[in-house]
């Protein structure tokens, strides 16, 4: 397996200007970079590839004024090439390009655990979160949570010495909501919080998805516990199954609503966990060692540009009509959509990657598209 390595100053520049572009994804990303070999030269042919004139990287000065934003706070950014960056959330496809720290980054170096829940959570149901979460703390395991009400607090606070990471949709100086300002501070001196976006970012609903998917990402195993037919929680753990994590659920009454979401999980398959030796015993098969730890050759996957799309723009332009036609308002897994529309592989990632820098079709975080 190739090494990682650090960035130099201007790369982790470019880095950040080219996945904070409006329509650049974890999906354009790797795209970018696999066509133009870095991300210095990707943001050189941005403008051939973006039609939209409202759509374009950041400046130089931008980026620069959030990179020494964070230095100062003691916030880092991590880019997915570099060894600090966490082993299991390179197992992720597509890889989240880069993310940014506040506290204790050796915390997800430690095996892992998710607990995650209901934000209008029942007492009996927030005492449960946090013996688990305390006791797993107690044997080693670093808790993940999404720093919300309810399962999330609980699960956050009795971890705290043992180790906690709070993951967030919104930058990490944003405290959502208002009433975890107390733990959010505890959260930066003594755990860690992530995020994708940056510095200042108040997040809207379209990325708790984002933020459900590193939650999972990050661990070896979710932890369910009361989650309702229709909640975030389940996006967190269809996200854990296509990741090849462990999915544990806590079952509950029928006749509470909370729990329903739980049950379900437990007819599909989910592991039934009623004590912290059931979820030690589940998570024994899925250590960090026994998974992958990366999808990609940090350092020379970009050397070589595979596809040259100047000689073959017409046929790339057919292909675009192609895969429009086939695309729906409904998200699609990219597969299917390339055999809806009959077009080879090559050309369909050179075009949905221009269709997605134009914003033409949306990519949800897991790479499934739909029309823009």
């Amino acid at each position: 397996m190739r090494q990682t390595r650090e960035l130099s100053f201007s790369e982790r520049r470019d880095w950040i200007r080219l996945y904070r572009t409006h329509t650049v994804g974890p999906v354009a990303f790797w795209g970018l970079l696999g066509r133009f070999g870095s991300a210095a030269k990707a943001l050189d042919n941005l403008p051939t590839l973006i039609r939209r004139k409202d759509i374009r990287p950041p400046t130089f000065e931008q980026v620069e004024a959030e990179m020494e934003a964070n230095e100062r706070l003691g916030i880092r950014i991590l880019c997915a090439i570099e060894p600090d960056y966490p082993d299991l959330l390179r197992a992720v496809d597509p890889v989240p390009p880069l993310i940014s720290v506040w506290g204790d980054a050796t915390l997800t170096s430690r095996p892992c655990v998710a607990i995650i829940g209901s934000r209008n959570a029942s007492a009996i149901g927030q005492k449960f979160a946090a013996q688990i979460a305390g006791e797993l703390g107690d044997a080693g395991l670093t808790i993940v949570s999404g720093l919300a009400r309810g399962i999330d607090a609980a699960a956050h606070a009795a971890s705290m010495n043992s180790g906690t990471v709070g993951v967030l949709g919104g930058g990490v100086d944003h405290i959502y909501p208002k009433q975890n300002a107390e733990l959010h501070l505890d959260m930066r001196k003594r755990g860690l919080l992530v995020s994708e976006s940056p510095l200042g970012y108040r997040a809207t609903a379209r990325d708790f998805p984002r933020r459900n998917r590193l939650i999972s990402g990050l661990s070896l195993g979710v932890v369910v516990i009361e989650a309702a037919e229709r909640s975030g929680t389940l996006i967190t753990a269809r996200y854990a199954l296509e990741q090849n994590r462990e999915v544990m659920a806590a079952p509950g009454s029928p006749l509470d609503p909370r729990t329903k979401g739980c049950n379900r999980l437990i007819r599909q398959g989910a592991a039934l966990i009623e004590t912290t030796q059931d979820v030690l015993d589940f998570l024994e098969s899925s250590r960090a060692d026994a998974m992958p730890t990366t999808l990609f050759d940090p350092i020379d996957a970009y050397d070589n540009v595979p596809f040259d799309s100047t000689r073959v723009q017409a046929e790339i332009e057919r292909a675009k009509e192609a895969l429009m036609q086939a695309a729906s308002f409904t998200p699609t897994h990219k597969d299917d959509l390339i055999r809806a529309s009959g077009v080879s592989a090559g050309l369909a990632a050179a075009a949905l990657l221009e269709m997605e820098l134009n914003a033409d079709i949306l990519v949800e975080p897991d790479g499934r598209i739909s029309r823009g």
